[in-house]
């Protein structure tokens, strides 16, 4: 990993990572990432909180399909409402604080699944109406194991869909131009994260607005498109430009079973 790289830099080469060196976070590294939850924001509403607390776990965590965590002692905790925006704005949040936890030169994982009655849920109170329901486990990368690696090969996590299978260009049958002013930020889009790599995220642009949309996989789907728009906004903003979110009433009718989500403006 690199230091002092800028945040495209980050969404290219941020990997997860389950293998850490077992030190443990510092007492600057934990300031830092405290003050990057202070600074994270969503634009979508909903109820999320974020909390970070070091478990002692000897022997390892192993979440069913994420594979064998070890060596970390440092562990993000995401307690999150059970409406559509505060998924949106768990993934869109959180990943703010992923990408600076990689920029730092610390490595994480999501972890999506239920926790209630776990170790990880112990002694904690979340605001009414909140439930844990991801964790991430951040510090110094280790060198990953055989078994590491073979499960980011079972999960395909360096495979992305092709780009004209997720988005859109006026109609839903018609290719995104290359020239398009939203191409790289909808790149970075596709490069994303998400739940077992299912990358649910579509979207059609129609002149200086794109409309967001996630075909349903899993629990997790609407927060892996959180995660998804968190890459395009930043891609958005480093390069200058301003837009805004906002929720039409009758948005353009997608093919299959995928659902509308949210559109964002270009404003400069």
């Amino acid at each position: 990993m690199k230091n002092e790289m800028n945040i495209i830099e980050a969404m290219k080469e941020r990997r997860s990572v389950r293998t850490f060196d077992g030190d443990g976070l510092d007492t600057q590294q934990i300031s830092e990432l405290e003050q990057a939850v202070e600074n994270s924001s969503s634009p979508f509403g909903g109820s999320l909180t974020i909390k970070l607390k070091k478990f002692n776990l000897k022997e390892g965590y192993k979440p069913s399909t994420y594979g064998m965590i070890k060596g970390a002692e440092d562990f993000f905790l995401l307690g999150i409402g059970s409406d559509e925006e505060s998924a949106l704005t768990a993934g869109y949040r959180f990943e703010q604080v992923v990408l600076k936890a990689w920029q730092m030169g610390l490595g994480s994982c999501w972890i999506a699944a239920t926790f209630k009655g776990s170790d990880f849920d112990k002694g904690i109170t979340w605001p009414e109406g909140e439930e844990l329901k991801v964790i991430c486990p951040v510090g110094k990368a280790e060198k990953p194991s055989m078994k590491e690696k073979l499960t980011r090969l079972t999960l395909g996590s360096k495979n992305r869909k092709p780009f004209d299978d997720l988005f859109f260009y006026k109609d839903f049958k018609t290719a995104v131009p290359e020239d398009n002013l939203f191409r790289e930020a909808l790149e970075m889009l596709r490069v994303a994260p998400s739940s077992t790599n299912s990358q649910p995220w579509r979207a059609l642009v129609a002149g200086d607005t794109v409309h967001f949309y996630y075909k349903p996989k899993s629990p997790a789907s609407v927060l892996d498109t959180g995660i998804g728009i968190c890459h395009f906004h930043e891609t958005e903003r480093f390069y200058g430009h301003d837009g805004d979110f906002s929720k039409i009433s009758v948005a353009p009718v997608p093919p299959e079973n995928w659902r509308y989500l949210v559109s964002y403006t270009r404003t400069k």
